[in-house]
């Protein structure tokens, strides 16, 4: 049945009703007291209530590019090149390519999807990881994802109570965690690279990441996944708390990404080539000098109001790695990578919030990106600042790094055939289905522990079982081109059993490859 048109003046009455809801609904929050938490994606920040007020309330003006942003340091190269966050002619921006960009700060989550679809903004913030929960809803807009603004390098973490000191003590426990955001997305991945499953532990849902500090300094939850700097607090608040993981080691989850409608893309293509080719100088010019994310901090500090200081946000800009025009290419799939691309990351994504029905067959990755601003872009791979983050090194593993504790470890049964170390391609598949991902987002070190059931000499299966940890190294390595030297190898032989060797069941068991993520 064909849709049934809205006459003008239905149109009208019902913008007209949206601005009122959205005025009433943010003062009943204001006066709640809500308003006044800084929490990004989640809440309203110092400044944002009346930004939004003014953005629903006035006539867009268009001539000017309207990003709608949340207080993140992620964001920090186009407001640096922008030289604040309102829109005028002394931005470099303007000066340079004679566009006029305005960045509303609405920490409100669905505020500022209601203000994206009104179109009161052009483009808005995402992280691709949680994108897939919410692609649907923004459809009939045909949503597309432009470039990538940064990854979260430490502006994210899990708080741990006392005697939890890796992913398999948080079995039984009780988890804080905001649902369908980045940071579900973060404990979902930490139980995936534990061996666990949802029924292992118990999620607790709260609002958001501020929420779910508050839960674990209130002593109501033994776990939390928060937002940095609120991380330092709940360590210094409860006794024997530490941080357990952070995106400072799983560098490669977290992405944010700003979208726009597709009508906007193809009415605007010059306006956008202006604003990402300004974005990425700005993003290489921070990534190279500290002086200048100092400058930066200030900026921020203006943009998100008076409770904001300088130190907040030049830690929040040291938090996140602002990706340059060569990062993007990878990200986008324009330049060849090995590593975490944005498609494997969405679709890996969309399949776990599919199966836990908080989305509904998300639309696929090519149909939710839009490169040509991107390639528009290509002579920025001659600018030595905008190339690609350099790939992760490491030193040899020293005997205490060799030894260090498990942070997670992932049991995967690898068959080989009788008394061989060959990998065969079904074994490759499996590795790459069970751990290419979690290894791909982290940047621990890996320890891989071969391991044999009892049958036959112990000398041999102590070999057996670490040339066949070293094949599956030696796989990794060539296939994803990482540093050997991340890797440990060891040869445990039936010396480390999870089960009984009595039964066929239990030496099947036995017979696993362990992939372990150390501690640093």
């Amino acid at each position: 049945m064909p849709k049934r048109k809205l006459t003008p003046l239905a149109k009208i009455l019902i913008v007209v009703l949206f601005i009122v809801l959205a005025f009433f609904g943010l003062r009943w929050a204001d006066k709640a007291g809500l308003l006044s938490k800084i929490a990004p994606g989640e809440k309203s920040g110092s400044g944002s209530f009346d930004g939004l007020k003014d953005l629903m309330s006035s006539s867009k003006e268009d001539d000017v590019i309207d990003i709608g942003v949340v207080t993140w340091g992620g964001y920090a190269a186009g407001q640096y090149y922008n030289n604040g966050f309102e829109a005028s002619k002394e931005s470099r921006f303007y000066k340079d390519y004679q566009i006029l960009v305005k960045f509303h700060v609405i920490d409100d989550f669905q505020a500022s999807r209601s203000a994206w679809k009104a179109g009161k903004l052009d483009l808005l913030w995402t992280t691709v990881d949680a994108f897939p929960t919410e692609v649907e809803a923004l459809s009939e807009f045909e949503p597309k994802i432009v470039f990538q603004a940064d990854w979260s390098r430490g502006g994210d973490a899990i708080v741990v109570g006392p005697k939890i000191n890796s992913a398999n003590d948080l079995i039984g426990k009780k988890i804080a965690v905001a649902f369908g955001t980045p940071s579900h997305t973060f404990i979902l991945y930490v139980l995936d690279a534990g061996n666990l499953s949802l029924t292992d532990v118990e999620l607790v849902e709260v609002p958001n990441a501020i929420d779910a500090a508050a839960a674990f300094k209130a002593g109501r939850v033994d776990a939390a996944v928060v937002w940095s700097p609120d991380d330092e607090d709940c360590v210094k608040s409860v006794s024997g708390a530490k941080v357990l993981l952070s995106t400072k080691q799983v560098k490669y989850i977290i992405a944010d990404a700003f979208f726009a409608k597709k009508k906007y893309i193809e009415n605007h293509k010059k306006e956008l080539q202006s604003l990402v080719e300004g974005w990425m100088k700005g993003a290489a010019e921070l990534n190279s000098s500290d002086a200048k994310r100092r400058e930066a901090a200030k900026i921020l500090s203006k943009g998100f109001g008076p409770d904001i200081n300088e130190d907040f946000c030049y830690n929040a800009i040291q938090n996140v790695r602002l990706c340059t025009y060569g990062d993007n290419r990878r990200f986008f799939g324009l330049s060849p990578h090995n590593g975490m691309t944005g498609e494997k990351l969405y679709t890996k994504m969309a399949k776990v919030y599919t199966s836990l029905r908080m989305a509904k067959q998300p639309t696929a990755w090519n149909d939710i990106i839009d490169t040509s601003t991107l390639e528009s872009l290509r002579h920025l791979s001659d600018d030595p600042g905008n190339s690609a983050e350099g790939k992760e090194t490491y030193t040899k593993a020293k005997s205490a790094e060799k030894n260090a504790s498990a942070l997670t470890t992932k049991q995967i049964t690898i068959n080989f055939p009788s008394g061989s170390a060959t990998l065969e391609e079904n074994a490759k598949q499996i590795i790459d289905l069970k751990f290419g991902d979690i290894m791909l987002m982290s940047a621990n070190r890996i320890r891989i522990e071969g391991n044999t059931d009892d049958t036959g000499s112990r000398e041999r299966n102590m070999e057996l079982s670490k040339e066949r940890a070293k094949s599956v190294m030696d796989y990794l390595v060539k296939k994803y081109e990482i540093d050997r030297n991340r890797f440990i190898v060891i040869g445990n032989g039936p010396e480390k059993p999870v089960a009984d060797n009595s039964t066929e069941e239990g030496r099947a068991k036995n017979r696993r490859t362990d992939f372990i993520l150390l501690e640093e």
